[in-house]
């Protein structure tokens, strides 16, 4: 089985730090929760920042195996080895400079870095202290290790042709359509799931009406999905009129909270919130006061594009929702760092269309294709 992204839970610690040390460390499929493969191993003697690095190496390097092509979240309790390897705190020490250097190398561009309470890294946890208890660990915790003959990997030559029909099987395509514009969208204002919820403008009714002819010229959409929003579902719902499809509503693809900014403008939330403003800006794992971070969006956002990819293979899929999930969206085909995201524009009304392919490899076909009116 192939996978376009997967989790790597990591962990270490030492028995008297320094003393006896051993790292945890698995893969799991994000869709499934399924574990792929896990490992545990004692260190001998060490202190638990470099097990817990140890712990990271392991994680990566059976991903590089089990899991060549996806895209990777690491997952760790430790504040340290997450803001290290996110590049937001300096490496000082020596001992973990060289392990910093390796895992890196390891990590894949566009890797996410998120910290997680010791209570979300118990199974990671519990493979370092089996292994320092002497306990048998399993490499394929739910299956047995099979000797049958893997698929071929795509080569570097089929991996850069994707867009240009090198794949042998055709991909899953989502449209993602940006909703028509509100009143808070045409003042700029911060507008999350927590907000008033704005209903379309008649610039924004006009939008949806142009993108929904877009997409009649264009053919061949096999299903709907929107966002629980108002502004979302009206755009989606004067496209489902057009097409002749109803319209499913997921919660998955709902925009981000913005908590207390909600409703205001970016100079508003500059004045009155400076300290947090900055804060957010500089991390993607960092929420407004109330609302939800970036990273928190990213996961909800990749878990529904994951249930879409898995009941519509090989279909064309139009998701109606907002600028952040589709955003990160693009981020994740791109395979670009979480900071990117501030580096996008995405105007109301615009499409979005991406292919997912089956061996887990993605592309953008076109961005923006919708014209703004005015």
């Amino acid at each position: 089985m192939t996978y376009s992204h997967v989790i790597v839970e990591a962990d270490g610690g030492s028995r008297g730090n320094p003393g006896p040390a051993a790292y945890g460390a698995l893969v799991r499929d994000p869709v499934s929760g399924k574990v792929i493969a896990q490992q545990g191993k004692t260190l001998g003697i060490a202190t638990n920042n470099v097990a817990e690095y140890s712990g990271l190496i392991a994680g990566l390097e059976l991903a590089a195996e089990y899991a060549p092509d996806a895209s990777i979240e690491v997952r760790m309790d430790s504040k340290l080895v997450i803001e290290q390897m996110a590049g937001r705190w300096k490496i000082k020490h020596p001992d973990l400079q060289p392990l910093a250097l390796k895992a890196q190398g390891l990590a894949p561009f566009g890797t996410e870095w998120t910290w997680v309470p010791r209570a979300q890294n118990a199974a990671a946890d519990a493979l370092a202290n089996n292994a320092l208890d002497g306990v048998p660990i399993p490499l394929r915790p739910e299956t047995a290790p099979t000797t049958a003959t893997p698929a071929p990997a795509a080569s570097d030559q089929q991996k850069a042709m994707r867009g240009w029909g090198a794949a042998a099987e055709p991909p899953t395509q989502l449209f993602f359509l940006r909703h028509g514009e509100t009143v808070h969208t045409a003042e700029k204002r911060f507008s999350g799931s927590g907000g008033d919820d704005p209903v379309l403008s008649t610039i924004g009714h006009e939008q949806a009406a142009a993108a929904a002819a877009y997409l009649a010229r264009h053919g061949g959409i096999d299903a709907i999905v929107s966002s629980p929003m108002r502004r979302t579902r009206e755009t989606a719902s004067a496209v489902g009129e057009r097409l002749g499809l109803s319209v499913v509503v997921d919660e998955g693809w709902v925009e981000c909270s913005f908590g207390d900014w909600d409703g205001h403008t970016f100079a508003e939330v500059q004045e009155k919130w400076p300290d947090a403003l900055n804060a957010w800006l500089e991390s993607t794992s960092v929420a407004p006061p109330g609302g939800e971070s970036f990273d928190a969006c990213a996961r909800r956002a990749r878990s529904a594009r994951d249930g879409l990819l898995a009941r519509y293979p090989g279909k064309s899929v139009l998701v109606v929702t907002h600028v952040t999930p589709i955003k990160l969206m693009v981020r994740s085909v791109l395979q670009a760092p979480m900071a990117s995201i501030f580096r996008m524009e995405l105007r109301p009304g615009t499409i979005t269309e991406a292919h997912w392919y089956a061996d887990g490899l993605a592309s953008l076909r076109s961005f923006n294709v919708q014209p703004v009116l005015v």
